[in-house]
C-alpha cells in the first residue's frame, strides 16, 4: 500500500467513524420528538380535553371517566400560549367545591388556586408570606388568586389579597 492510499483510506475511515454515529443519533432524536408518534400508554389529547372540560362542572361524567382512565386525574390540557389547565383548576375557577374536593380525594394535586377557592386560609397565607411573588401568580386562563377567593366566597382571603396589593381578577398570559 502506498502512502497516498493509506492517507486517503485513513481519512475516509475517520470521516465515516464520525458521520455514521452522528447521523444515527440525530435520526433517533427526531424519532423521539416526532409530534405524531404516540406512546402505547399515552392518553389521547381529545380524551384529556374532554376530561378537563367535564371537570369544570360535570361530577358524574368525571367519575365515569376516572373509572375508565384513572390517570386522567394528573393530566392537563394546553389551550395554547402556555395556558395549561387541569380539571381541578377548571372546577376551582368556577367555584365548584364539590368537584374540587372529589378530585383531591382521588389523588389530584391541589394548587394554591384550588386551596384559595376552598378557603384554606391556614395553607394559603403562609405560602404567600413565604413567597410574596405568588400573590400575582396566574392560574388557568390568567385567573388570579383574587378571582378564586371571590368565586369560593372566601372573604378573609379576598380581603387579604386586596390588602397585599392584588386587585385584578385576571392577568394576561404572555
Amino acid at each position: 500500500m502506498n502512502r497516498k492510499k493509506f492517507i486517503y483510506g485513513s481519512l475516509l475511515g475517520v470521516g465515516t467513524a464520525f458521520a455514521v454515529p452522528s447521523y444515527l443519533l440525530s435520526k433517533s432524536k427526531k424519532e423521539q420528538s416526532s409530534p405524531t408518534k404516540i406512546e402505547p400508554n399515552q392518553l389521547d389529547e381529545k380524551l384529556i380535553k374532554d376530561f378537563v372540560i367535564a371537570g369544570h362542572s360535570k361530577l358524574e361524567l368525571v367519575k365515569e371517566m376516572l373509572n375508565e382512565h384513572p390517570n386522567l386525574i394528573y393530566t392537563s390540557y394546553d389551550w395554547g400560549n402556555g395556558d395549561y389547565e387541569e380539571a381541578i383548576e377548571g372546577a376551582a375557577h368556577l367555584g365548584n367545591k364539590e368537584i374540587v374536593n372529589y378530585f383531591i380525594t382521588q389523588g389530584a394535586r391541589p394548587n394554591l388556586f384550588a386551596l384559595t377557592m376552598l378557603g384554606k386560609t391556614n395553607l394559603v397565607k403562609p405560602a404567600i408570606e413565604t413567597y410574596p411573588e405568588l400573590l400575582f401568580a396566574k392560574g388557568a386562563h390568567g385567573l388570579t388568586l383574587l378571582h378564586h377567593a371571590q368565586v369560593g366566597e372566601s372573604k378573609e382571603l379576598e380581603n387579604y389579597f386586596i390588602q397585599k396589593g392584588l386587585t385584578k381578577r385576571i392577568l394576561k398570559i404572555r
